[in-house]
């Protein structure tokens, strides 16, 4: 039988890159019985022994790094500077993984308290077997390694879903960890389209799902899982804010702005789409703003628009906000597909789909606000909750903004930059999705606690949990709790 094929294109030239199978169901279902053979042997091999395998792929990753971002920048169009990056930030998190897996999952003694005084108890965290990860395309290696990594470093087989538009790195990411662990197929990958990833995820051999993309898409992937009540961990996207206070360096709050909503042509999830100024240093902010945006070319410092669909969705915003605030830079004529040139628009209304919907481009709106409250008000007035950028010099005020943004990270006088350490968790709330990748957090997402309770002794004159207890033994309970928590604390 003739195996149906599809081609990854290169989206600046359209060129084909690579082709690559259709997968169908049965074929998923072929990979993932492999892959729970292999999760057995993985699981018992034992930390020491997955950390060494993993720090092993990690050194495999680095030495065909040059070779990773070229194909990264083909499948994306993104700049080989831009993909180098992500791919480092993947074997930072990668060897984060591998070095903490065991200190964060071993088994640990937990206190039982008065009422358990004759009991041991301990705490773990074991595999949960195979994990599937559907990727996105945006970040190709970067963002499903932040799940494939971790899934791996807690004891996990992992079967990969690259997206359609990048599936060659993510068939050379699996290649390359072959390389390192001859042994066992523990990481695959399985190539196609809608129908694969459905496949992967209503396979009831999976034990955990790791999405990310589109919070429409996040929907019917949780679907698919319900059927087995298969868990998911879900990476959905945002609109994220970027809030500049009164006492902030204006030079460097709009330096990182422009980086944050510009760079890999605004197709970040947590990248920079919403600006907000504290009216005192409005007009100082925006002519740094303005004056830097004219450097930044479409084409040079960041790449044409990944998925050719996304385009409309940048047009329509870009269009709609254009008609109703006053465009900086860009407007209409700066949609030239494949490429978008940099768009900034000024009071745009908050209920428009530029400032309502995520729009994935290199725009950003800008608005004025009374202080720094009034634009944490209006960052937070979203179903997104995903990142976000405080820029001031005092760093209480900083700090209380940023606890108080509705978001899962939030970076102070820096954009992005809790991406690059592998120790916090990453993650959203909202329409932005749930659960964690990265860090401990990320580590124990791919496992199941297991609590075990041993007895010790038997409790003199306090066997509660039988049949023969009575009332003499009811009566030494109720003294006993009344002493440890009768008293009222004023």
């Amino acid at each position: 039988m003739t195996t149906l094929t599809f081609d990854s294109l290169n989206p600046a030239t359209g060129e084909i890159v690579g082709s690559h199978p259709k997968q169908t169901p049965d074929a998923v279902h072929q990979v993932v019985g492999r892959a729970e053979e292999a999760a057995a042997w993985w699981a018992a091999i034992g930390p020491g022994e997955r950390k060494r395998r993993l720090l092993d792929y990690k050194a495999v990753l680095t030495q065909n790094l040059k070779d990773l971002a070229r194909l990264v920048h083909e499948e994306t169009g993104k700049p080989v500077g831009d993909a180098t990056l992500e791919i480092v930030l993947a074997i930072t998190h990668l060897d984060w993984a591998a070095r903490n897996a065991d200190k964060v999952l071993r088994r640990r003694r937990v206190n039982t308290g008065m009422i358990g005084l004759n009991l041991a108890a301990t705490l773990e965290y074991l595999p949960l077997g195979v994990v599937g990860v559907i990727g996105p395309w945006n970040y190709p290696v970067f963002t499903p390694m932040g799940s494939i990594s971790y899934a791996l470093a807690a004891g996990n087989a992992v079967v990969f879903k690259p997206s359609e538009l990048t599936p060659g790195i993510g068939v050379r990411l699996a290649e390359l960890f072959a390389e390192a662990v001859p042994e066992q197929p523990v990481f695959q990958t399985v190539t196609g389209l809608g129908e694969t990833g459905a496949a992967l995820a209503a396979d009831p051999r999976v034990k955990k799902v790791a999405f990310t993309g589109s919070t429409a898409t996040a929907k019917r992937v949780m679907a698919a899982c319900a059927e087995n009540l298969t868990p998911i961990v879900a990476e959905c996207g945002g609109k994220d804010a970027f809030i500049v206070d009164a006492d902030a360096d204006l030079g460097k709050a709009a330096d990182a702005c422009l980086w944050g909503a510009m760079s890999n042509a605004g197709q970040t999830c947590v990248g920079v789409e919403r600006v907000y100024v504290v009216d005192a240093v409005y007009e100082s902010f925006m002519r740094e703003l303005s004056d830097r945006v004219t450097k930044v070319k479409a084409g040079e410092d960041y790449g044409p628009i990944t998925m050719p669909a996304q385009v409309d969705i940048i047009k329509r915003h870009i269009d709609d906000a254009a008609k109703s605030g006053k465009v900086v830079t860009g407007g209409p004529s700066a949609v030239r597909a494949p490429y978008v040139d940099p768009v900034i628009v000024e009071d745009v209304p908050e209920d428009s789909p530029a400032v309502r919907e995520e729009t994935f481009g290199p725009t950003i709106t800008v608005r004025r606000t009374r202080d720094a409250h009034e634009a944490l008000e209006l960052a937070n007035a979203t179903a997104y909750g995903l990142g976000g950028t405080v820029f001031s010099r005092n760093t209480r005020r900083a700090m209380e903004l940023a606890r108080m943004m509705r978001s899962g990270m939030t970076a102070i006088n820096s954009v992005i930059s809790f991406a690059g350490v592998p120790a916090l968790p990453f993650g959203g709330v909202g329409d932005s999705g749930f659960g964690r990748i990265h860090g401990a957090d990320g580590l124990r997402e791919f496992t199941r606690p297991k609590a075990i309770s041993r007895q010790r002794f038997a409790m003199p004159g306090m066997n509660l949990t039988s049949f023969n207890r009575g009332p003499a033994e009811l009566e030494r309970l109720i003294r006993l709790v009344t002493f440890l928590h009768g008293r009222r604390k004023r």
